[in-house]
């Protein structure tokens, strides 16, 4: 009989239809595919059992998570490579693709060798890191469990992972600049475009580790409210308040963004907070944020964003992506956002795209994990390391090809005289 390796090489080629550019390494020693490729280590038949019963990404992210399944060589190639093969023999939305392959006698003997090298076929349980799928309600309770699921990691394991800056959202990049200087020139690109003043008030939505609202207190000398529902964010975010001797002028609190009471704002910043809100909610949470600014208020709203679809009602959540990093988190195309920010009484005066910065973040990212790798399993677990080496990775690649991009979207509560305040050339924060 052949090897585990060779096997496994020919049941996939069988399923996929085309030639694995990936080798394989089995749990037997044997190995099998393209020589220089890549390396799949699969460690044991539990990783084939976990992609047997949830075909597709989910079943991959599994046995990567629980450590059944591994990669040797280049990371970001060997994701690419992967992924590529998932997207372009992703099923039709009717199930088409995958009822002409279970009438196909070659793939129905390719399924049968799979359940042969699988041995007894129970499936194993979920790695204790994922959160079990359900529909995105986005009440506050649901809010505040999803973010403690993913910020309350712990504070050490993130100051690994995103160094000093402490900044958890894409850094605006020059030439040759550290990962450090490049957040830094985020949050002051951040301030110039909302032309904060001294004496203004500035509410940082989702306000992370106090970074933004920081910068601003220090460098523009305004009076900053930070807001998030992490407990342990808002504990650090208060020790950094108090090292820089800004008690007077920064505030953080852990509270829900529809509880903020205390408006009018001069200026609203929201850096990587509305991929929590949820389709249902965003047009009520862009009302809020309108009713909390002051007439030619400026509120600066940083935001990942995926493609349109030809049919918006089939999107879905990536399964990896919600089941073990951003419960609840939801994505929509920059004209969406736009058009909801209008809907709710804004006047849009900039948009700007930051794909290509933030890959360059996440690779950034990647090696700082990877540089400590053994001290982040530590910090944060084996699994947990692993999925968030796996979804900055796979992230990054993701900004690289158009995937997904981040934009910056500048938006203004217009007086009713029409005055925006703002100047003639509205990119002269980038002078």
């Amino acid at each position: 009989m052949a090897d585990a390796a060779s096997r496994l090489v020919s049941v996939a080629e069988q399923l996929l239809g085309v030639p694995l550019p990936v080798r394989i390494r089995a749990w037997d020693g044997s190995q099998a595919g393209p020589p220089g490729a890549p390396v799949i280590v699969v460690r044991n038949r539990r990783a084939l059992r976990r992609m047997l019963f949830k075909p597709g990404e989910l079943g991959l992210a599994r046995a990567w998570v629980s450590g059944d399944l591994d990669i040797e060589g280049d990371l970001y190639t060997a994701l690419g490579a992967v992924a590529a093969l998932l997207w372009e023999h992703d099923d039709d939305a009717d199930g088409r693709s995958l009822a002409r392959a279970v009438r196909d006698p070659a793939t129905r003997a390719a399924v049968r060798e799979l359940i042969r090298l699988v041995g007894p076929p129970l499936p194993p349980a979920p790695p204790r890191e994922e959160v079990r799928r359900r529909r995105h309600l986005h009440t506050r309770r649901t809010d505040k469990r999803a973010i403690s699921h993913h910020y309350d990691v712990g504070n050490d394991f993130y100051g690994l992972v995103l160094g000093p800056s402490m900044v958890y959202s894409c850094a605006y990049w020059e030439d040759g600049g550290s990962l450090e200087t490049a957040q830094r020139d985020k949050l002051e690109l951040v301030c110039k475009k909302l032309g904060l003043k001294p004496g203004q008030r500035l509410l940082d939505v989702g306000c992370g580790w106090g970074s933004m609202a920081i910068h601003a207190a220090r460098e523009h000398g305004v009076s900053a409210v930070g807001i998030t529902l992490s407990q342990e964010q808002a504990a650090l975010a208060r020790k950094r308040v108090a090292d820089e001797g800004l008690t007077d002028r920064v505030e953080i609190r852990v509270q829900d963004y529809r509880d903020v009471r205390d408006g009018p704002y001069d200026a609203i910043s929201s850096i990587g907070m509305a991929e929590h809100v949820g389709a249902d909610r965003y047009l009520d949470y862009a009302r809020d944020l309108y009713d909390l600014l002051k007439p030619g208020g400026r509120l600066l709203n940083h935001q990942i964003a995926r493609r349109p679809q030809r049919d918006e009602t089939a999107y879905e959540v990536d399964a990896f992506i919600d089941s073990y990093v951003f419960p609840d988190g939801e994505l929509a195309p920059v004209g969406t956002t736009v058009t909801m920010l209008e809907r709710a009484g804004f006047e849009v005066r900039d948009v700007e795209s930051l794909r290509e910065h933030y890959a360059g973040t996440l690779r950034a990212w990647v090696t700082n994990l990877e540089g400590s790798w053994e001290r982040a399993m530590r910090l944060a677990g084996p699994g947990r390391a692993r999925v968030w080496r796996l979804y900055m990775a796979a992230s990054a690649l993701a900004f690289e090809r158009n995937q997904i991009g981040v934009n910056q979207v500048l938006a203004l509560r217009t007086p009713d005289s029409g005055a925006s305040g703002l100047p003639a050339r509205t990119r002269l924060w980038n002078a």
